[in-house]
């Protein structure tokens, strides 16, 4: 569900068993990211969004390889950051 490159929020994931990207852009009023993802919340520039869902407990992966840890449930388009996970 591509809105177009005025309303889509740029984003890199670095390897394909990542579960989150990270924001590219500064277009905080975007809501949707290249993939479709319906971004739920502002993510500042280079932060992490969850790009499929994590339950609480599973391992946050970026670069391929577990950075964290969730501290509750993150639904796919939610903000990763310090606040829910480790």
């Amino acid at each position: 569900m591509q809105l177009g490159a005025n309303k889509t929020r740029y984003s890199i994931i670095l390897h394909k068993k990542d579960n989150v990207a990270t924001i590219l852009d500064s277009e905080k009023e975007n809501k949707v990211l290249e993939d479709g993802t319906l971004i739920e919340e502002i993510i500042p520039i280079g932060h992490k969004v969850a790009i499929r869902d994590i339950m609480k407990g599973q391992p946050v992966i970026k670069y391929g390889v577990k950075i964290g840890v969730a501290l509750t449930d993150i639904p796919r388009g939610k903000h990763v950051h310090i606040h829910n996970c480790t």
